[in-house]
């Protein structure tokens, strides 16, 4: 197959209005130390925050943002292992496209880092693009996590790459991980390739 061109991704506006909930109001933020001192005096309070936090003395900070994304994998039914490094040069990932089977049922895996604080309502964005135009886009809430020492790891809901002549093809996607407060934590942009088989 002919090498594809650069497709510029138009920018625009995140399609958070999919994770909204109306009236949803984001807590407020306080520090580790602010929760950990909050109800000293109750001790199945502070066993629970023991529990949920773990060992924060223990924590590992290599200084930077609170959340470290460090690589996305796809799972793939039958298919090679697929992993971009997101802790390297991100403007690279786009040129080396994965190769997707047709009609096969994957997940994309997410692993990352909470450093010191913890953070609310992390969410995983993506829209993929065919000759600069829209034609997929999905989110998923990932959740609340603490900091910790080890990373966290999140699978998506299983989907299924589409089939036929037209499906396939060169593909673009721009992929987002946000906040609850819609910070963006990181945003990379990557590419994969729809074909009858994996060679």
């Amino acid at each position: 197959m002919a090498e594809q061109p650069d497709v510029e991704i138009p920018v625009e506006d995140s399609n958070d209005d999919e994770l909204e909930t109306p009236g949803y109001k984001p807590p407020a933020k306080k520090t580790l130390e602010e929760i950990q001192q909050q109800d000293a005096d109750d001790e199945s309070l502070v066993r629970y925050k023991k529990t949920l936090l773990g060992q924060v003395e223990k924590l590992k900070d290599d200084g930077g943002p609170n959340v470290i994304v460090q690589k996305l994998n796809i799972n793939m039914s039958g298919g090679p292992a697929m992993e971009l490094d997101l802790t390297g040069e991100l403007s690279q990932l786009k040129k080396k496209p994965f190769i997707f089977k047709e009609k096969a049922p994957y997940k994309v895996q997410i692993t990352f880092r909470v450093q010191r604080e913890i953070v609310a309502g992390l969410r995983y964005s993506q829209k993929t693009y065919r000759k600069g135009i829209k034609v997929d886009s999905a989110a998923c809430m990932v959740g609340s996590y603490g900091p910790k020492v080890e990373s966290y790891e999140y699978l998506t809901p299983e989907e299924e790459t589409p089939s036929g002549l037209v499906a396939r093809g060169h593909y673009n996607v721009k992929s987002q991980f946000l906040d609850d407060d819609k910070n963006v934590i990181l945003e990379w942009e990557w590419a994969f390739e729809i074909k009858k088989d994996f060679a």
